[in-house]
């Protein structure tokens, strides 16, 4: 994971170069490419359209799926192998409706179905930026999937089930900042594609909207949005959610996994306004009832054995850090009593912490992050089990034990 920031962070200073980069296609009105820069930044555009040590937006980035591997597209206005032949209307179509210029389905790992919420005056400001920048000719990749999937026609009965067009239309009821965080989380932020459950053929109910879900392929979970007994923001207070969201840590706790990647290369560049806009729509969200409770899955005699271990494992390798009672020390070192990331149905992000362990990402209000050292390589998987069952119920938390089945499950899972 920290070398894919540093590849992304590499990335990022270039896409600030690239908003100053006018060589080709100048537009007549730079503000317009500068709001867009910010737009395609607030969207992370460049995590998915640059590919490590690639040119940047060329594409060529491997997106593994549970159907096969896909590759990015290259944006760049290159005019054979990029979007240089667009017009507004053909990027406005594609963005809303889903289909390439020539009417073909693009597959919903591009998130179209929350970027039809972009407006038409801010998908015009993106395209005037992705103009801008220089162009890079190379060829788009095949996809790599598997039979029926690599069959496009397939996409038809999965935007009848799944795909909802329409820009968004502001809520009446709520405020003005709080339908521009809506706006942003729904729809350039395309949160939803990581924070709701995908079923077998790879779409998403939306009563089922920010509820939480396994990430396919990363083996990360994206915890519930809509419980505070997940990610539920609705018992923290709007300094917190912010500090959270553009910093990647507060008192707490910080952020890992995929959603370090989206700190770093999106959310600490967003202006404060919009930030705070954000964590006030995200903390309406948050509710009091759990999506669901957390189930043992080992036998109560093992969970009891799994509990002494694991208490002397804390104390020998975490309490340093976290506390001997779990409070940890925030911001840097996150608490653990009470910690509902900690608590969660799923345990897959903590067994993953202390496999790999991570860093919070380096951002302009953390510049220096302090990190979690991997225990993969000095604790068996009956260990991490132990140490992992101990925090997810010391202290008052309510979390199940774990198996050491489970530890094992992870340990080839991939760090970014």
């Amino acid at each position: 994971m920290r070398r894919i920031a540093i590849l992304l962070g590499s990335c990022a200073m270039s896409l600030l170069a690239a908003t100053g980069a006018y060589a080709q296609n100048k537009p007549a009105d730079e503000a317009l490419v500068e709001k867009g820069a910010y737009l395609a930044r607030a969207g992370d555009c460049i995590a998915c359209h640059t590919r490590p040590e690639g040119e940047l937006f060329a594409g060529g980035r491997p997106m593994p799926t549970p159907f096969g591997t896909l590759y990015t597209s290259n944006i760049t206005p290159d005019n054979e192998t990029g979007i240089g032949k667009w017009s507004s209307d053909q990027f406005y179509a594609m963005m809303h409706t889903g289909r390439f210029p020539d009417g073909g389905l693009l597959y919903p790992a591009m998130p179209f179905g929350s970027y039809t919420k972009v407006t038409r005056q801010d998908s015009d400001a993106i395209f005037a930026f992705l103009r801008s920048i220089p162009a890079v000719k190379q060829p788009n990749r095949p996809h790599d999937l598997r039979f029926p999937y690599n069959n496009r026609s397939l996409i038809l009965g999965w935007r009848t089930l799944y795909f909802s067009e329409g820009e968004y239309k502001p809520d009446p009821k709520q405020s003005d900042e709080w339908n521009r965080g809506a706006y942003l989380v729904e729809g350039l932020g395309h949160c939803a594609m990581c924070h709701t459950a995908i079923n077998a053929l790879g779409g998403s109910s939306e009563s089922e909207a920010f509820q939480g879900g396994l990430i396919p392929m990363q083996n990360w979970y994206a915890p519930s949005l809509t419980s505070n007994k997940e990610a539920g923001l609705g018992e923290w207070s709007l300094q917190e959610i912010t500090d959270y969201l553009k910093t990647g840590i507060s008192p707490r706790g910080a952020v890992y996994g995929p959603m370090a990647e989206v700190v770093y290369n999106s959310l600490q560049y967003m202006t404060d306004a919009d930030i705070r806009a954000m964590a006030v729509y995200l903390k309406s969200l948050g509710q009091g009832s759990p999506p669901g409770a957390a189930r043992a899955t080992v036998t109560s005699s093992e969970s009891s054995l799994l509990l002494t271990l694991g208490k002397t494992i804390y104390d020998r390798e975490c309490a340093s850090c976290h506390g001997a009672q779990g409070l940890g020390k925030p911001p840097h070192y996150p608490p653990l009593a009470g910690n509902q990331s900690i608590q969660m149905s799923s345990a897959v992000n903590p067994i993953r912490m202390v496999l790999n362990g991570g860093f919070p990402p380096g951002t302009s209000g953390n510049p220096q992050p302090y990190g979690m050292p991997p225990f993969a390589q000095s604790l068996s998987d009956d260990e991490v089990a132990a140490v992992v069952t101990y925090i997810r119920t010391a202290w008052g938390n309510r979390g199940a034990a774990v198996s050491a089945r489970e530890a094992n499950a992870l340990r080839a899972s991939p760090l970014d």
